[in-house]
C-alpha cells in the first residue's frame, strides 16, 4: 500500500518542527520563531523537504481561523466598547501614519504616487496570529500594550478589504469605488447580524445542545457556527480570520463561552503551529543570498519605521514611553495578509515578480524576529527614558498626574495598583472597612466605568516615581501590586523600592518564572496564581475528605514552604494582616485634602 504523499510531508513537518523547537528552546528562544525557522528549512526555498506547501497552507488556514475565534471569545461587546479608542485612533494612526512614511521613502526613491500608497499598505499591516499567540503565551493581553496592539490589529484586519478594492484604482482600472461601496454595505450588515444572532439565536441553540449533555455534539455546534460565520465573511468579501473572531464574540457574552474556550483551545494550538511553519516556507533564501544588504537594510527599516510609529501613536493617545515602547515593538513586523495584498498586487501590475518575492522573503525575516524581539522587550523598554522629550513635545502628560489627589494628608495607607478583579476585590474590601487607600490604574475607561459608579479610583501610571510620590508611598502602610503585566509590575516595584527601602510590597503574578525577578527587584510578597490555585484546590479536597481545619493549613502551609518559589524572600515585613482602625479624617482615599 502506498504512502499518501500528506502523510509524508506532516512527517517530515512535525518531526524537523519538534526538533527545532526544542534546539532553540535551549538558547530560550519563543516557540514561534522556532516554528518560522522549522518552515524555512524544510521548504522549497530550503533543504526542499516539502516542495507543495499548498496541504500545509490548507491547515494553516484552519489553525489562523481557531486562533481568531478564540480570541474573540474573550472580547465580548462590553470589552470591544471599552476598547473602541484604543481600535479607531490607536488604528488609525498605525496604519496611516506607516502609509506615509513608506510612500514618503517611496516618492523620495523616484516612485509613482500610487505604487508608493501600495507600498505602504503592505508594511501597515502586522501580524496578528504570531502577535496574539506571543502575547497569550506571555499573559499580556490584558496589559496596556496588549490592549493597544489588539486594538490596533483588529482595525488593521477591518482595514484589508478596503486596501485590496483600492489596488484596481491605484492601478488604473476602474470600478474600485463601487465595489468598495458595496463591500463595505455587506461587511456592516454582516456585523449587525453577527451581534444579533449572538443575542439571541445563538444562546438557545447551545442551550439545546448542552443539554444533550454530549461533549462531541457540543464541540461540532460550537466550530460549526464558527466556521458557519467564517464562511459568511468570505461570501461577504472579508477574510475567514475577521469572520472567525466576530464567531467568537457572538458566544463571548454566553453562558458557553468558557467551555466553548477549552474544547478549542487543543485544536488551535496544533492547528495555529502549521501556520507558522508555512509562513517560514515562504522564505526564499536564494532572494536572501543575491542581496543579503539589501535584504537586512530593508528589514531594519521597516521594523524602526513601525516600531516608531507604533510608538508615537500610544505616546499620543497619552500612554507612558515604556508602554509605547512595547506596543511599537509588537507592531513592528509584517503580517500574514500583506501577502494576499501583495499577490493582488502583482495581478494589477503594481509589483513586478521580483519584487513580490523579495518583499515575501523580507517580511517573513520580519515575522522571523518579532518573538525574539518581544521575548526582550522589557529590557529595550527600560531605554524608553529616552522619550520623555518626544513625549513632551506631543503633550502625552496623561499617565503623569494623579488627578484629584493631594495625598500630603495621607498616612498609612494601601497603595492598590492595577483594577482587574483582584483590584476592585482588594479596593472594595478596603473601602468598606473604612482604610485608607489610593487606587490607581492606567486605563481611562476602566477610571470612568468606576466613577461612574461612584467609586473613587484615579488615573495613573504606577510604574512611574512620580505618580508614587503623588500617592504617598513615603509614608504608604504597602504597595499593592496587581496588575496583569508582568513587565509593569517590574518596574512598579523598582520604582517603589527607589523611593522607599522599607515599605512593603506585595506582587500578584500570573506565572512562577516572574517571582525571581520581582524579588530580585525588592518584592516583599509575590503570589503566583498558578502556585495560589492549586494551594486552595488542595485545601479543598483536603476539607472534603474531612480532616481538621489546623491539619489542612499546616499541610498547606508546608507545600507552600518546599515549593521551589514558596520561600519568603528577605527584607521588609509583610504588611500587618489586620490593619488598625483610621484615624480621624483618613477613612476614604478619596478625601485627600
Amino acid at each position: 500500500m502506498e504512502v499518501p504523499a500528506v502523510l509524508q510531508e506532516l512527517v517530515v513537518v512535525l518531526g524537523v518542527a519538534v526538533v527545532v523547537v526544542l534546539a532553540l528552546s535551549h538558547l530560550r528562544l519563543p516557540t514561534i520563531a522556532g516554528l518560522i525557522a522549522a518552515g524555512a528549512l524544510i521548504g522549497p526555498g530550503g533543504l526542499g523537504l516539502v516542495r507543495d506547501a499548498a496541504r500545509i497552507e490548507v491547515l494553516a488556514e484552519i489553525g489562523v481561523v481557531l486562533l481568531l475565534f478564540s480570541i474573540g471569545l474573550e472580547f465580548s461587546l462590553a470589552r470591544l466598547r471599552r476598547l473602541w479608542r484604543v481600535l479607531l485612533l490607536g488604528g488609525a494612526l498605525q496604519v496611516g501614519l506607516t502609509t506615509l512614511g513608506v510612500l514618503a521613502g517611496a516618492l523620495a526613491l523616484g516612485m509613482p504616487t500610487a505604487k508608493g500608497i501600495f507600498f505602504g499598505f503592505l508594511v501597515a499591516l502586522s501580524s496578528t496570529a504570531i502577535v496574539l499567540r506571543a502575547l497569550t503565551e506571555r499573559h499580556e493581553v490584558d496589559a496596556p500594550h496588549g490592549r493597544l496592539i489588539i486594538g490596533a490589529l483588529i482595525f488593521q484586519d477591518l482595514c484589508v478589504v478596503p486596501m485590496m478594492l483600492v489596488i484596481p484604482l491605484l492601478a488604473g482600472q476602474r470600478g474600485g469605488a463601487g465595489a468598495l461601496f458595496w463591500v463595505l454595505l455587506k461587511a456592516g450588515l454582516l456585523v449587525v447580524a453577527t451581534v444579533l444572532l449572538g443575542r439571541t439565536v445563538v444562546p438557545r441553540f447551545l442551550k439545546d445542545v448542552a443539554a444533550t449533555r454530549r461533549r462531541e455534539v457540543f464541540i461540532l455546534a460550537v466550530l460549526g457556527l464558527c466556521v458557519g460565520i467564517a464562511w459568511l465573511s468570505s461570501l461577504a468579501g472579508l477574510s475567514l480570520a475577521l469572520g472567525a473572531f466576530l464567531a467568537g464574540i457572538a458566544l463571548a457574552d454566553g453562558d458557553y463561552k468558557h467551555q466553548a474556550l477549552a474544547d478549542v483551545l487543543p485544536m488551535r494550538e496544533t492547528l495555529s503551529s502549521f501556520f507558522f511553519i508555512s509562513v517560514g516556507m515562504l522564505l526564499d533564501v536564494r532572494v536572501l543570498m543575491r542581496g543579503p544588504l539589501l535584504v537586512a537594510g530593508l528589514v531594519a527599516g521597516v521594523l524602526v519605521l513601525k516600531a516608531l510609529v507604533g510608538a508615537v501613536s500610544a505616546m499620543v493617545m497619552r500612554f507612558p514611553p515604556w508602554v509605547a515602547v512595547l506596543a511599537g515593538l509588537g507592531l513592528a513586523q509584517i503580517g500574514e495578509f500583506s501577502f494576499v495584498l501583495a499577490h493582488e498586487g502583482a495581478r494589477a501590475g503594481l509589483l513586478s515578480a521580483g519584487e513580490q518575492r523579495l518583499f515575501i522573503t523580507m517580511s517573513v525575516l520580519t515575522m522571523l524576529v518579532t518573538p525574539v524581539v518581544l521575548h526582550f522587550g522589557p529590557r529595550l523598554a527600560a531605554g524608553a527614558a529616552h522619550l520623555k522629550r518626544l513625549e513632551a513635545l506631543i503633550g502625552a502628560h496623561g499617565p503623569h498626574h494623579l488627578e484629584g489627589t493631594h495625598s500630603d494628608a495621607l498616612s498609612g495607607h494601601f497603595i492598590i495598583g492595577g483594577l482587574g478583579t483582584a483590584g476592585r476585590l482588594v479596593t472594595r474590601a478596603l473601602r468598606e472597612s473604612r482604610v485608607p487607600h489610593v487606587s490607581i490604574d492606567l486605563d481611562p475607561e476602566v477610571v470612568a466605568d468606576a466613577r461612574r459608579r461612584g467609586e473613587s479610583l484615579y488615573y495613573g501610571d504606577i510604574t512611574s516615581a512620580e505618580i508614587l510620590e503623588k500617592a504617598g508611598i513615603h509614608r504608604a502602610r504597602a504597595l499593592v501590586l496587581l496588575l496583569d503585566d508582568p513587565v509593569g509590575a517590574a518596574r512598579a516595584v523598582s520604582a517603589a523600592r527607589r523611593l522607599h527601602a522599607k515599605v512593603p510590597i506585595l506582587v500578584r503574578v500570573h506565572r512562577l518564572g516572574d517571582i525571581a525577578e520581582l524579588r530580585e527587584r525588592g518584592a516583599s510578597e509575590v503570589l503566583a496564581g498558578e502556585l495560589e490555585t492549586a494551594l486552595e484546590a488542595v485545601a479543598r479536597v483536603l476539607r472534603s475528605a474531612d480532616l481538621p481545619e489546623d491539619t489542612v493549613v499546616a499541610l498547606v502551609e508546608t507545600l507552600r514552604q518546599e515549593h521551589p518559589h514558596g520561600h519568603p524572600s528577605p527584607g521588609p515585613p509583610p504588611p500587618p494582616a489586620r490593619p488598625p482602625p483610621p484615624k480621624d479624617g483618613e477613612a476614604r482615599a478619596e478625601h485627600l485634602h
